[in-house]
Order: C-alpha cells, then structure tokens, then sequence
C-alpha cells in the first residue's frame, strides 16, 4: 500500500507540471495569439487532468485493491502542491 501512495503522489506532482506550464504559456500570450491566455490556461486543465486520470485508471487496471489509496494521494499531492506554489508566490511578491 505504501508503494501506491506514493506512485499516487508522484502522479498528483506530474498532474501539476501542466497546469505550471500552461500558466507560463498564458503570461507570454499576446493580445493577438492564437491560443490567448484563457485557451492556454484551459489546455492545461485538460492535460492535467488527463494525467491525472490516465494514472488512475492505470492503478484501476494494474492492482484494482490499491486504486483507492493511490487515488486518494494522487488529489491529495495535487492539492498540496498547488497551495504550496500559491504560497510561494504570494510570499515572493
């Protein structure tokens, strides 16, 4: 169970990396971009969340017994990871 765990919360920090990336993408977007800033914010929900669900369904179809803890870390590494980049950047300005 401790290998799901933390398979899940490995998981929960890739499924971040996106939502990171798109908010990069977002800051560069100019006025006449084609993605513009709200396409690059919600192309990265997308993939983040297609991460996030491709892992568990991976778990699902792997060890069926282990789906739950690993999907339980998997949101809960996630979230922690986003307030943590929040703080963080609310305390650097």
């Amino acid at each position: 169970m401790a290998v799901a765990i933390v398979l899940g919360a490995l998981a929960g920090i890739v499924g971040f990396l996106p939502l990171f990336g798109s908010l990069q993408l977002a800051k560069r977007a100019t006025k006449t971009s084609n993605l513009g800033h709200m396409g690059s914010l919600l192309l990265g929900v997308l993939v983040s969340f297609l991460l996030l669900f491709g892992a568990a369904l991976a778990c699902i179809l792997l060890a069926r017994d282990l789906a739950l803890p690993f999907a339980l870390a998997e949101v809960l590494a996630l979230i922690v990871v986003a307030i943590g980049f929040g703080v963080m950047r609310l305390v650097r300005k």
